[in-house]
Formats: C-alpha cells, sequence, structure tokens
C-alpha cells in the first residue's frame, strides 16, 4: 500500500517535447488549411471540373465556330498604289508623288544663300525668327542687313552655318514693312531678301 501512494516522478523533458510536439501539429494544420485555400481561390492546382469559378474561367475562354466568308475578288493586301490608266485599266508603272521641278529648283546651290522669316508679321520689338540655307558655307559667318533708305545697311546682327544652315533672330522697333538680308563678307555672297510687316 505504500508503493502505491508514492507520487510519480515528474519528467519535464519528456512533458516539453509532448507539447512541442502538439504546437508543431497544429501550426503544421493551420499552414495546410492557408494553402489549401490559397490555392482554391488563385486557382492553382487540378480542378473537379464542378465549381462555378472553372466554368467562369472556360467561358472567357471561349472561341466562336469559324465559318466561311465570301471571297473578295480584289487583292487582299495592297502593296503599292498606283493610278488606273484611263485607256485600258492597266495600273501607271510610274509612281504618282513625284517630285516637281520647281521645288527642286528652289533649293539653293552650292555658294547660293537661301534666306526664308518664320513670321510675315510680327508686333513691334518682337523677335524675328530667320532662317535658312547655305550648301558650301559650313563655318561662315552671315551679317543681317536691312534695306534702309534706298540702301542695304548694317543691322547689328550675325548668325554661324553649320551643317549647310543657319537660323536666329533680330528684334527692330521701326514700324512698316521691313526688308532684310544676310551677306558672306569674305565672298561678297548675299542672300535673297525677305519682308517683314512689324507693328
Amino acid at each position: 500500500m505504500s508503493d502505491q501512494q508514492q507520487p510519480r516522478p515528474e519528467r519535464p523533458v519528456l512533458n516539453g517535447l509532448v507539447a512541442l510536439a502538439a504546437v508543431a501539429l497544429g501550426v503544421g494544420l493551420v499552414l495546410a488549411l492557408v494553402a489549401i485555400v490559397g490555392a482554391k481561390v488563385l486557382g492553382i492546382g487540378g480542378s473537379d471540373g464542378g465549381s462555378a469559378a472553372d466554368a467562369t474561367v472556360r467561358q472567357s475562354l471561349y472561341l466562336p465556330t469559324p465559318t466561311e466568308t465570301d471571297e473578295g475578288s480584289g487583292p487582299l493586301i495592297t502593296l503599292h498604289t498606283q493610278e488606273p490608266d484611263s485607256s485600258d485599266g492597266a495600273a501607271t508603272t510610274e509612281p504618282t508623288d513625284t517630285p516637281s521641278s520647281e521645288a527642286t529648283s528652289e533649293s539653293p546651290k552650292a555658294g547660293q544663300i537661301s534666306l526664308q522669316a518664320v513670321n510675315t508679321a510680327v508686333a513691334s520689338g518682337e523677335r524675328i525668327y530667320i532662317s535658312g540655307i547655305y550648301p558650301g558655307g559650313e563655318g561662315a559667318i552671315l551679317w543681317v542687313q536691312r534695306w534702309q533708305d534706298g540702301a542695304w545697311v548694317d543691322f547689328p546682327a550675325s548668325v554661324g552655318v553649320t551643317n549647310g544652315t543657319f537660323s536666329t533672330y533680330i528684334f527692330t522697333g521701326v514700324s512698316g514693312v521691313n526688308r532684310f538680308r544676310v551677306i558672306d563678307r569674305d565672298n561678297g555672297t548675299t542672300s535673297n531678301d525677305i519682308r517683314v510687316q512689324v507693328g
């Protein structure tokens, strides 16, 4: 009888291991449930074929059944548009957008200066933007001149030529029609004159 009444010795290590195993099992079950729910929400994994979400996904990928269309008489792809000849309906061999001789004759030749103004009318004191082309004049300094009292007078502005082109702006307070040009003082080459209404 005395042996049965003795308390059992405590085993703290064994109790700790049992508690740790129980906690690990509980955490594992929670993580497994989270993984299963996440897989169903994201649509990962196999499907049982009966859920409404799977039916919706299948319907979004629906392709209509192909049907035959009427065959057109013309070409399916047009690579080059040509104007038909009025005599026999055959296409012409020359392109329709040929550059005119006037456009090619307007471009300046080497050693000539072509000048233009961006605006032909400005307010008094407003900038007058000018630009031009000077083929063969790379690095030249062009001086602006204004027509005044029957002669060309130097205007206090100059511009350099880069890659055959130049552009700058000038100011004037003289109202009325002003005529400007540029000149290469090294060889005396002058541009055409431009007219700008000021004021």
